[in-house]
């Protein structure tokens, strides 16, 4: 008994590094691809890390998916540009006047915007290309500028997230 223990254990280790891979839920990708491998993407702003935080966002769509390869074994390859980015307040509060003392307009809000292009490619050949854009609000803080961008990040991160998921299921239906 311990030894068919012991060889069903065997058997179980040696099938834990088997190299098993994800494959695609409901098989959207063009074409029959099936494992896509994403470098990280091209940065086009002056903003700098954001293709980094662009690519994450993509690999974990892609993890979710089904569909993230891992270098060797990719059928296609999943190529980014993050082409633009800017924030700009959104929202300025009426100026007031309280007790008789006049307050100025303030800042209430800003808002971050993004632009990404995507393309997946299978033997240098484009099956499927879209660029996203969107933006996001997010608070100015209050007055201390490392909380404002520290809003932002933030902004920046969730803003990055919506836009690949839009961006992959676009790839995938090859809008």
């Amino acid at each position: 008994m311990a030894r068919l223990c012991a060889a069903a254990a065997a058997v179980l280790v040696a099938g834990l590094g088997c190299g098993y891979r994800f494959v695609p839920r409901d098989g959207t990708l063009p074409e029959g691809v099936r494992s896509v491998c994403a470098p990280v993407f091209l940065n086009e702003t002056p903003e700098p890390g954001l293709e980094t935080l662009f690519t994450r966002a993509m690999r974990q769509e892609m993890v979710r998916s089904g569909t993230l390869g891992d270098g060797a074994e990719c059928d296609a390859r999943l190529e980014g540009v993050v082409v633009n980015v800017f924030s700009s307040p959104t929202i300025v509060t009426e100026p007031t006047t309280e007790n008789g003392v006049a307050r100025p307009p303030q800042l209430a809000s800003y808002r971050a915007f993004a632009e990404a292009r995507l393309r997946l490619v299978k033997d240098e050949r484009i099956l499927s290309e879209t660029s996203v854009s969107g933006t996001e609000d997010y608070l100015p803080g209050s007055g201390d500028v490392l909380e404002a961008e520290a809003n932002r990040q933030a902004a920046l991160h969730r803003l990055s997230e919506t836009l690949m998921r839009e961006g992959y299921e676009r790839l995938a239906r090859n809008w």
